[in-house]
């Protein structure tokens, strides 16, 4: 069940990079195939028609051999293309495999590629380009990352973020039937900052051109953003109007960079959180009870009692226990038939195996870690649990 919540992305992103890329090459493959039947639609024209030289026919020929060299070289580069993201798909699987094994030396390499993978990918979200590179290329684990993916969503969130649109524009193209599919409205959004930045630079009768030329067919939610940012039109780039400064504001750049990389994650089905930190916080809320939260009942051998977990756990809900335990708060070892609770006479309970070392060291005395009070051996009582 593990690695089925959180191994889905391991195997999903290289199939869909094999999908489109399959796609892609069915449509080259069409492409080229069209042009070879014009041709010989032609060729099969000029020897119906009466005169028909050598010469025409020689010309046709020629221009058949030409688009069917053409298409045997692209269909070479597609299936190559379609062959390295299957091998990708097919060593993470053999991966994946791997854990099921008894040898623990395994197990335990295993583990350590697999810790080495999560933080890759925490790394490249954010925005640590180098030094997941270095991490992947260490440990050997390109081949089980998603590199190439987060970098070309680098060159375009920086592209972005010098405000060009260019870039993002071929990505959304490149991803159009994708992106059609999931309603995506990153297009939309693109060509209204385009016609803002237009507005803004005093170009408004090219604005009003990139309006008639890109703002058609829309769908019933984006006319109203249409509508208002036509009303820019009416105003100076430095009003104070606030709806219309707010348009002219540059935060904009950032949510469009916010807006490309959700519709990144949905394009190769990623979670908007990290695998690292979905882990994390999954480990953090089982351990985080009320008593990591109080300074007198921390525990020192408690991750989220330490002071930075601490901090991270705050906001994640409590550890559901059916069954309660008793902890001694000295050793962090339960309480049982092998470490009886014992009560010093101030109401704490500690575990008798602790209370016991504690008094051979210090002479049968006792100290209560809490009060700092003093007892000895005769004053503890046993506790019974029912």
């Amino acid at each position: 069940m593990d690695l089925k919540a959180l191994e889905h992305p391991t195997l999903k992103v290289p199939y869909e990079v094999l999908n489109k890329k399959f796609r892609s090459a069915q449509k080259n493959i069409d492409r080229e195939m069209s042009r070879v039947h014009t041709d010989l639609d032609e060729l099969e024209k000029k020897l119906l028609d009466k005169p028909t030289t050598v010469g025409d026919v020689s010309r046709i020929l020629t221009s058949v051999v030409d688009k069917l060299n053409a298409m045997k070289r692209k269909a070479a580069e597609s299936i190559g293309d379609e062959l390295d993201a299957a091998r990708v798909t097919k060593r993470r699987t053999d991966h994946l495999r791997e854990y099921d094994t008894k040898d623990q030396n395994l197990q335990t390499l295993w583990r350590k590629k697999r810790l080495d993978r999560i933080l890759v990918e925490y790394f490249l979200r954010c925005g640590y380009y180098d030094t997941a590179l270095k991490l992947a290329k260490h440990s050997r684990i390109e081949d089980l990352t998603n590199l190439d993916i987060f970098l070309v969503a680098k060159e375009v969130e920086e592209s972005l973020s010098n405000h060009e649109t260019a870039q993002c524009l071929a990505w959304c193209y490149d991803n159009k039937s994708k992106l059609r599919k999931l309603k995506s409205n990153l297009e939309f959004k693109l060509r209204q900052q385009e016609f803002i930045e237009l507005v803004r630079k005093n170009k408004r009768l090219e604005a009003v051109g990139h309006a008639r030329k890109y703002f058609v067919n829309l769908e019933d939610n984006q006319m109203f953003s249409v509508q208002k940012a036509m009303g820019l039109l009416a105003f100076p780039p430095e009003t104070e109007v606030s709806s219309y400064k707010e348009m002219l504001d540059l935060s904009r750049w950032q949510l469009l960079v916010k807006e490309f990389r959700s519709e990144n994650f949905k394009l190769y089905q990623l979670n908007n959180y990290s695998v690292f930190t979905v882990t994390l916080q999954a480990g953090l809320s089982s351990l985080k009870t009320p008593q990591c939260y109080h300074e007198d009942t921390k525990n020192a051998d408690c991750p989220v009692c330490s002071q930075y977990l601490n901090d991270l756990a705050s906001k994640l809900p409590f550890a559901h226990c059916s069954q309660s335990r008793l902890v001694c708060h000295m050793s962090g070892h339960p309480l049982n038939e092998h470490d009886h609770p014992m009560m010093l006479p101030n109401g704490y309970v500690y575990g008798e195996n602790s209370l016991v070392k504690m008094a051979t060291e210090n002479s049968g005395k006792i100290m209560c870690p809490r009060t700092k009070q003093m007892f000895s051996l005769t004053d503890l009582e046993k506790v019974f649990v029912m």
